[in-house]
């Protein structure tokens, strides 16, 4: 905009009057307005405009990415599901083998121990306990031989529970045989396999009842 101070007699140098320029600056304006070009404020008022778009439409996309579809979680829980369907049968098969396993292990050392305990006291013990009291601040005896652990000696260890039958004593008093039977506790989740053994130290298995001495010998 044109700032002139008028002089004395309302002319101007060059013969403009206040007329002239305030004609001058309408026309200005008129023709902005005629060629579509806006003033300041309309200038202003888009701009703030378009950025209320531009903010809402971030807002709408950063609220779009805060979640999943529920498309989406279904298709997350149907592959959670598949893998475990494959990953569940395998972990129970896995622990049940560990499980037999460990229940091979305890009656060799159960064999172990009563060979121990025929050779210090002169026969096989007449109890499983017989054979505990590991840990004990006294000697061994014939009655708490120490020669196996604690867990083993209640009978329960690792998903099987333990039976032990001593044989008939001689008119010495002393043991000549017993066996020992080895049983899952729960048939198809902590073990399949039944045991048995007795004084030939030899591990007979059967898958589907309980081991005998006619069943087959373990390798």
């Amino acid at each position: 905009m044109v700032s002139v101070n008028p002089l004395p007699g309302s002319q101007l140098p060059g013969s403009f009057s206040n007329g002239h320029v305030q004609f001058a600056q309408r026309f200005i304006v008129e023709r902005g307005l005629l060629l579509g070009e806006p003033d300041f404020k309309t200038r202003a008022n888009g701009g703030r405009e378009r950025r209320i778009k531009n903010e809402r439409r971030g807002d709408f996309m950063r609220n779009k990415q805060k979640g999943f579809s529920l498309i989406e979680l279904l298709i997350v829980v149907a592959i959670i599901l598949i893998i475990a369907a494959i990953a569940i049968p395998n972990l129970l098969r896995s622990k049940m083998a560990a499980n037999e396993a460990s229940a091979v292990g305890s009656l060799r050392t159960l064999n172990t121990a009563c060979v121990t305990y025929s050779t210090t006291y002169g026969g096989y013990p007449g109890t499983l306990v017989t054979l505990g009291g590991e840990g004990s601040s006294s000697l061994p005896t014939s009655t708490s031989a120490a020669l196996i652990d604690n867990v083993l000696q209640t009978g329960i260890k690792t998903g099987y529970t333990f039976s032990f039958s001593a044989g008939t004593a001689d008119s010495s008093g002393n043991v000549d045989n017993y066996i020992i039977n080895a049983a899952p506790i729960t048939p198809g989740v902590t073990g399949l396999r039944y045991f048995y053994t007795d004084q030939t130290g030899v591990i007979r298995a059967n898958p589907t009842a309980a081991a005998t001495s006619s069943s087959t010998p373990i390798s």
